[in-house]
């Protein structure tokens, strides 16, 4: 579980996170919505501790992460996943040797125990047998899919997912969805994913925080999202044409 408390950004003289409360819980693909510059990837590098906060907490299974030492810091990290947006695959390494990075450096497992590893997370993203493939012979699909392979494979407490279905095709993002969904409830991952897409909202968001102008207006599930009364909420998720038309079908 991850806690922030009153958390407080400010670069400059704008006010970019102001007085943010959330908590993430274990097991759950918990959401940070909102529209572009509203504060949640400032939120994203607070937490992960590539800002320091103002003011504030940000508490992993009740270590206060800010507060800690250098060493303590590192330690918490190691426990840290990460799939960026663009899925950032290293070019010139195959798909085996991009899974591995995180391995080589974090871990010392032998060579055989690391291969190991690297097997079991390329079947749970079901790309079996892609080891030798280079970045450049993969779908966007499969690159997201070899990234999240990544990103799990030092066996993370924490999962942290950048606009995960960016640049996919409708039908791939859902697969993506459902199996960061399916690999944070196996592993009892706090995943935490920050997101634009309103289909992904509605399939997996099982703990949602609505950030407007830096602070949170809202905060729910998928199942209450389209009935609510919060006016910044609903001009954000009803902004599209096709989601006017879901909640005119919803109510009639």
């Amino acid at each position: 579980m991850i806690e922030i408390k009153h958390i407080n950004k400010t670069f400059g003289d704008r006010k970019v996170v102001s007085d943010v409360s959330f908590n993430f819980y274990k097991g759950k693909t918990n959401l940070i919505i909102g529209e572009s510059g509203c504060g949640k990837t400032t939120i994203i590098k607070l937490m992960v501790g590539l800002h320091e906060p103002d003011s504030g907490d940000i508490l992993y299974d009740g270590q206060n992460f800010p507060k800690l030492n250098p060493i303590e810091k590192q330690d918490v990290r190691k426990k840290i996943g990460m799939l960026f947006q663009g899925g950032a695959l290293f070019d010139s390494q195959t798909v085996e040797e991009n899974v591995m990075f995180p391995l080589d450096m974090f871990t010392d497992l032998s060579r055989e125990e690391k291969l190991d590893r690297v097997n079991f997370c390329l079947e749970k993203v079901k790309l079996v047998g892609k080891n030798n493939l280079y970045p450049a012979e993969l779908s966007g699909g499969m690159k997201k899919r070899a990234a999240l392979a990544r990103a799990i494979a030092n066996n993370p407490m924490y999962l942290f997912c950048d606009e995960p279905n960016s640049g996919l095709d409708p039908k791939t993002s859902i697969v993506i969805d459902n199996l960061i969904k399916d690999i944070t409830e196996e592993f009892n991952i706090t995943t935490v994913i920050i997101t634009h897409d309103m289909n992904s909202v509605l399939e997996i968001g099982e703990n949602i925080m609505f950030i407007h102008k830096g602070e949170n207006y809202w905060t729910g599930d998928k199942t209450q999202i389209l009935k609510t009364t919060n006016k910044e909420l609903f001009d954000f998720v009803f902004a599209s044409q096709f989601m006017k038309q879901v909640l005119g079908s919803k109510e009639n």
